[in-house]
């Protein structure tokens, strides 16, 4: 559901269609939003999407939640950067232990404060069909300390309309999916409902696939957050691989706006325009998505601390993920444990490879593109162990693979690549996939060396763990 938000963000502000988009934009009051609010900033703003489950209207045939109270199955604060050229959307699992904070209920009561609660609970308060998206958006202002500039709310029948309008969304899975592992009450397995490996699933499947849980990974509704983002990737880098042309667009727009609800800030064509209008310049490799810092509390979520509030202060100043701000300079040094995502290069900096076995792929169309890479790398001491191509030939970005106890040796590799991000996989070995940036500037290396922790770059289980739109959608699909 939040990929049909961030892309109506993306896409509807076209312009076309403008009379019809006007009256299909509904709106939730804003009575309910508290009084106690973090102050707002001038640097990047700050969108709310949440994903509903409830089974009310159009919805009852596709697998919503059980009765008529509405639910948040899926919650991103989205923060739009003040250059208007980077974004990255943080999930907040909804099994999250959290502090609610008063919320008015329907009959105009509030509620008093409820303590070391259920994340999703504050989108039920009040029992109603729609939901309470005044309340979920207090609660996460009272947990980040950040101003929501504006919220949305999507439901599953406008989802399913937006992956049917867009011709179908490429997804992928790590494992054969059967029809027990979308109801574990099933005595038997079933059938195949979804293949291992890359397939384009839309309507009633992109909705199974999105909310798939069981036998997968650990069974989490972390695991299915990995899936989640890389969807939402996917079906971002969809849309624009179609073209951004009234043929193409106002199907999706009318979809996306007949299935969101928002605040009244965002409540008319002209508001909504123009907001969208200043978010039409962000590139795909720097649109980002990532987890709040967690650790499981028995069958529940804790967020961590000191480290999500350093997420927080990060998005509050306007800095990157990797503590630089929107206009590239840095606020302190890169992280000891591997250079951040843009390093700066220094003239004469030397990277040694020794010891070190890495695996080569590359994952454009410029052909000879890995072969490249590799003798790079071996003028730098490195043992390259074999060069292919990537399963995917669209990355858009440099992405270094590396095993258990290797990120240290994946930070060396990634020097060689500017703009290189670093991730970890269960497998094992280095891999270095290489993106359209190396080949449209292949001698982007060495960086230099990291020094001094960055003070300012928000912890390395949180940056390790980005996603871009622009990732492989077969890459870190789940947690277990």
């Amino acid at each position: 559901m939040t990929g049909l938000s961030i892309l109506v963000l993306l896409v509807a502000g076209a312009g076309w269609g403008y009379l019809r988009l006007n009256g299909s934009i509904d709106t939730f009051s804003a009575d309910g939003i508290s009084g106690d609010r973090p102050p707002g900033t001038s640097a990047g703003q700050n969108v709310l999407v949440i994903g509903s489950d409830t089974r009310s209207g159009d919805n009852s045939g596709l697998g919503g939640a059980t009765g008529e109270v509405g639910r948040s199955d899926t919650v991103f604060l989205l923060h739009v950067y003040a250059d208007h050229k980077h974004a990255v959307a943080v999930s907040v699992p909804r099994d999250s232990l959290v502090d609610i904070p008063a919320c008015k209920k329907p009959d105009g009561g509030w509620t008093a404060p409820q303590h070391h609660s259920q994340f999703n609970e504050a989108f039920s308060v009040g029992q109603t069909a729609q939901g309470n998206p005044a309340c979920t958006q207090n609660t996460v202002e009272h947990l980040t300390g950040l101003r929501v500039d504006h919220t949305i709310v999507v439901d599953f029948a406008g989802f399913s309309a937006l992956t049917s309008a867009v011709g179908g969304v490429p997804a992928c899975l790590p494992q054969d999916i059967y029809q027990r592992d979308l109801n574990p009450k099933r005595s038997t397995r079933g059938s195949l409902v979804f293949s291992k490996g890359v397939q384009t699933v839309s309507g009633q499947r992109a909705l199974d696939y999105v909310r798939l849980r069981h036998g997968i990974g650990d069974g989490s509704d972390i695991g299915r957050i990995k899936r989640q983002q890389a969807f939402v990737a996917s079906l971002v880098k969809k849309v624009r691989s179609r073209g951004l042309n009234p043929a193409s667009l106002l199907p999706l727009a009318n979809a996306a706006t007949e299935a969101m609800t928002v605040d009244p800030g965002l409540g008319s064509a002209d508001k909504l325009l123009d907001f969208i209008m200043s978010m039409k310049n962000i590139d795909l490799r720097n649109t980002e998505f990532v987890t709040v810092p967690w650790r499981y509390e028995g069958a529940r979520v804790a967020i961590v601390e000191p480290e999500a509030d350093e997420l927080w202060a990060a998005l509050k100043a306007d800095r990157t993920l990797d503590g630089r701000n929107t206009a590239g300079a840095s606020h302190g040094s890169a992280s000891p444990t591997g250079p951040a995502p843009g390093a700066t290069l220094a003239p004469g900096a030397s990277v040694s490879g020794k010891g070190i076995d890495v695996a080569v792929y590359n994952g454009t169309t410029v052909n000879g593109l890995a072969a490249r890479a590799a003798g790079m790398l071996r003028t730098h001491g490195f043992t390259v162990t074999g060069t292919a191509t990537a399963n995917s030939q669209d990355q858009e970005a440099t992405v270094i693979v590396y095993g258990p106890g290797l990120r240290a040796e994946a930070g060396t590799t990634a020097r060689l690549f500017a703009g290189a991000r670093i991730k970890e996989s269960a497998g094992a070995g280095i891999q270095v996939i290489v993106g359209r940036d190396y080949a449209d500037a292949p001698t982007a290396g060495p960086a230099s060396a990291p020094t001094a922790a960055n003070p300012d770059a928000v912890p390395s289980a949180v940056a390790d763990g980005a996603r871009s739109a622009a990732d492989d959608p077969c890459s870190d699909l789940s947690y277990g």
